[in-house]
């Protein structure tokens, strides 16, 4: 038996179905699905230091379940002592499966660890996509804080095929992202 992450099943069952009467779709074809996750990391430090994009490799990795890549600059830009093709951030793209499992311990077990947390902005793009940026990457449980030699940020995106941002909100709500009120 093939193992089937619980935000999968729920989607095809529960959140299809409420989406289909919240906007009265003709089909389950037209129903808005999320189809990528998108983990980025900037380490604008790594100029100086290229040990720090091995670390961070690593971490995002391990966060992910899945190898990240690093990401090269694009052009010289001499006041940040910066050269083209030189690693400046990573990133990691999740489908399927891995995005399935990775929303799940996002929802579960790393959002509710932030301090003081009250929810997350809803801020959409326009386009039925949401980016979140989270300031710390030890409120994943996967990451070891003794570890940690610095603290870095990341930005989460959600890239859906809703055509509408309060489309693309509301399947990210169904999916259980803590939105504020």
């Amino acid at each position: 038996m093939e193992y089937i992450p619980t935000l999968k099943t729920k989607f095809k069952g529960e959140i299809t179905q409420n989406l289909i009467k919240e906007f009265g779709y003709t089909s389950c074809m037209q129903v808005p699905k999320l189809q990528k996750i998108v983990i980025n990391q900037g380490i604008g430090k790594a100029v100086s230091d290229k040990k720090m994009i091995e670390v961070a490799v690593e971490e995002l990795s391990t966060i992910a379940g899945q190898k990240a890549i690093p990401t090269y600059s694009k052009k010289d830009i001499s006041n940040f002592k910066l050269r083209k093709g030189m690693p400046i951030g990573i990133k990691v793209t999740l489908r399927n499966e891995r995005m399935y499992e990775f929303l799940e311990r996002l929802i579960n077990a790393s959002l509710p660890r932030i301090r003081d947390f009250q929810g997350i902005k809803s801020k959409m793009d326009k386009k039925g996509n949401y980016t979140l940026g989270i300031t710390e990457q030890i409120i994943f449980p996967e990451i070891d804080i003794d570890k940690i030699n610095q603290i870095l940020g990341m930005d989460i995106t959600f890239v859906t095929s809703a055509n509408t941002d309060e489309e693309g909100l509301a399947l990210l709500k169904q999916f259980g992202l803590p939105f504020k009120k």
